[in-house]
């Protein structure tokens, strides 16, 4: 192997090759940290703002909301302007977003700060993938690369609420976006200094129409789930917000399937690698987010953790999750992805059910499940996001980074709402509220616990214990759930053998299965 390789006309050397590696894991870890890092601060925040029940909804989603909405032209723009330029700039944007979502004076001023958040994001995210693609051209440097990538996915996106829970033991909840500050500013720095430069393909416009469909389509999907779950569903409003959904993207594959420059070019998952990567990496990640989103809450709201202990117990999958994932980035060369991808979902199907059949025994065994969920998560993630990128053509580079990374949003985005919302819905059926309670007790766990502080200490005892036996229903229900979607994923990669190749992680750079003309 050479000391450097190409990157157009410009040799990026060996050491150099790894600031780069460092310089876009230093950005990744930040959006991924964020995707998490509310859940030990949302029952302090929320106090704090006195935000209500729907609007801590929006603080959680706004962030993967905007970003699968807005990932999709990212990427394109990328190719058209160059994936170092994107980078920069969704740097600078994710640093004043951070300001402002530390320093918002309301709900409403967070929710818009978490979304500026999402913005820069976008602009980031597909152009850590491209600037790996672009960097290492070696294919097992490359898939020790995308390991190191994957990992950092999953371990930021799980140590966020541990990183929140430290925070709030010492400053206030803002700080918890504050900390992103200093670290854009490294990244920045390096990053300028390092990353492979280029002005990429002028001729492919920017869609910004198709951006918006999207995020019409996934705001009324995710209005339809909440409202479908509340306790009085309107049917005007899930007929409105459904008719929303599906017009959204229903125009937005229309308007792709007859654009010269598609943001999705639907040929891509004709590839079956494709297909199963992009499958396996939202899934992975619906069951992550959900599991995570309900266990932070019972931790604090039912059994009395500290924010920090909350964020600890579950920084048990990032523990998981960090050594696999690069040993499984260094194996994928010889062992393929589909194993990895199916044995990394079973193996997380495995962890959830052991946290969920173990709910009532000492904690040392939920540990123990989280550890087994990061470690196939990690193995599931690494595999899935070298099986889209390996395998799609060098023209399709950011396209292709960008699917998996909507992929990953959308995963996000579904598991907070689906498991969120199921969580709530079955609170509120089985919660049996004593003589006294207030109607809004059956709410949440939150605002049960709030009325227990205006009731007699019988009667907020009793409100107490049978709020947290209905959170434990919900509880149990959601993690069920998110062991037969594992499951079910699993079962469709393992039997969707068709036209797949196992011998490498990618026949190399820019191609696979898929041919050009198919991709044109």
């Amino acid at each position: 192997m050479s000391d450097a390789h190409e990157v157009g006309t410009a040799p990026v050397s060996r050491a150099r090759r790894w600031l780069v590696l460092a310089a876009v894991s230093a950005g990744l870890l930040l959006i991924s940290v964020d995707m998490t890092v509310l859940y030990t601060a949302l029952p302090t925040l929320s106090s704090d703002l006195r935000a209500s029940a729907s609007e801590r909804l929006w603080i959680i989603n706004a962030y993967p909301l905007v970003m699968a909405g807005l990932l999709l032209g990212a990427g394109t723009l990328g190719d058209r302007v160059g994936h170092k330029r994107m980078y920069l700039v969704g740097l600078v944007l994710f640093g004043a977003a951070s300001l402002v979502a530390a320093y918002a004076v309301s709900p409403a001023m967070l929710i818009a700060g978490r979304a500026f958040l999402a913005v820069g994001a976008a602009a980031m995210m597909p152009a850590t993938l491209s600037l790996i693609r672009v960097t290492f051209v070696d294919e097992r440097e490359r898939g020790i690369a995308i390991g190191v990538w994957g990992t950092m996915a999953m371990v930021g996106a799980a140590v966020g609420p541990i990183v929140g829970g430290a925070l709030l033991e010492f400053f206030w909840w803002g700080s918890v976006f504050l900390v992103n500050v200093p670290i854009v500013l490294v990244a920045l720095v390096l990053a300028a200094v390092v990353a492979p430069g280029g002005s990429g393909s002028s001729d492919r416009p920017w869609d910004l129409l198709a951006s918006v469909q999207v995020m019409v389509g996934l705001v009324g999907l995710v209005y339809t789930i909440k409202e479908l779950t509340g306790p009085e569903p309107s049917v005007l409003a899930v007929t409105v917000a459904l008719g929303a959904a599906v017009a959204g993207i229903w125009s937005f594959v229309r308007r792709q399937r007859g654009q010269a420059y598609p943001l999705v070019d639907f040929a891509l998952f004709r590839d079956p690698r494709i297909l199963i990567g992009v499958l396996a990496a939202g899934m992975a990640m619906f069951a992550l987010a959900g599991v995570q989103l309900v266990l932070t809450q019972r931790l604090q709201l039912v059994l009395g953790f500290t924010p920090l202990q909350a964020g600890t117990t579950v920084a048990a999958m990032a523990l998981g999750a960090l050594p696999v994932g690069v040993v499984v980035g260094a194996l994928l060369y010889r062992v393929g992805t589909r194993p990895m991808i199916v044995a990394g979902l079973l193996t997380s199907t495995v962890g959830t059910v052991v946290v969920l059949l173990t709910a009532s025994a000492p904690l040392p065994w939920t540990v123990a499940g989280l550890l087994v969920i990061g470690a196939g998560t990690g193995a599931a993630m690494t595999a899935a996001s070298a099986a889209i990128v390996g395998n799609a053509p060098a023209h399709r580079a950011g396209m292709a980074a960008s699917v998996e990374e909507v992929s990953y949003e959308l995963g996000s985005l579904t598991g907070v709402a689906i498991l969120g919302s199921m969580m709530a819905a079955v609170f509120a059926r089985t919660v049996v509220l004593p003589d006294g309670a207030p109607a809004s007790a059956a709410e949440g766990m939150d605002e049960a616990l709030a009325a227990a502080r205006d009731l007699d200490a019988a009667n907020a005892a009793e409100l107490v214990s049978a709020a947290a036996r209905a959170f434990d229903n919900g509880f149990l229900v959601t993690l069920a759930i998110a062991a037969a979607v594992l499951l079910a994923s699993a079962a469709f990669a393992f039997l969707h053998k068709r036209g797949w190749n196992d011998e490498a992680v990618g026949a190399s750079a820019g191609q696979g299965n898929c041919t050009n003309r198919s991709m044109e």
